[in-house]
């Protein structure tokens, strides 16, 4: 996939709606998601561990920084169960149609902190499977 597709795709909702399918169902609180998260906006929405589970009442997740010419996406998310769970998304061309991707999390959780950190680690694997869904089938989230 090429870096400037997969940077716009990084940026959309339903990006992030298809790539936790599976795992997480959101539902935003305030009316349907935005067509592109935008910076300094704080998004509400409950979340369905296997999309069924609720699990730490409304969660917040504030778009603190979105770089577009160093492909950095970060945000800043707490619920009642995380109490942080900071995230930055970063992007380099390999050139050849192939992209580094890294996901970088902080997670705070007291007590919860080991549960949520293992739920994280699969929950990232599950993304990064179905990011390559979107690598290869070429989908498209509404550019």
């Amino acid at each position: 996939m090429e870096i400037d597709t997969a940077w716009e795709h990084a940026k959309i909702p339903a990006l992030l709606e298809f790539v936790a399918k599976g795992m997480i169902k959101f539902k935003s609180v305030n009316g349907d998601f935005p067509k592109q998260w935008e910076v300094s906006q704080t998004y509400e929405f409950e979340t369905h561990v296997f999309g069924i589970i609720p699990f730490g009442g409304i969660h917040y997740l504030f778009v603190d920084k979105i770089d577009n010419s160093n492909y950095m996406l970060s945000t800043k998310e707490w619920d009642n169960g995380a109490k942080v769970w900071n995230h930055n998304i970063v992007m380099r061309d390999l050139g050849n149609g192939s992209i580094y991707y890294e996901d970088e999390i902080t997670i705070y959780g007291g007590l919860m902190t080991g549960f949520i950190t293992s739920f994280a680690k699969m929950f990232y694997k599950h993304r990064q499977k179905r990011w390559q869904i979107v690598a290869k089938e070429n989908l498209n989230f509404g550019q």
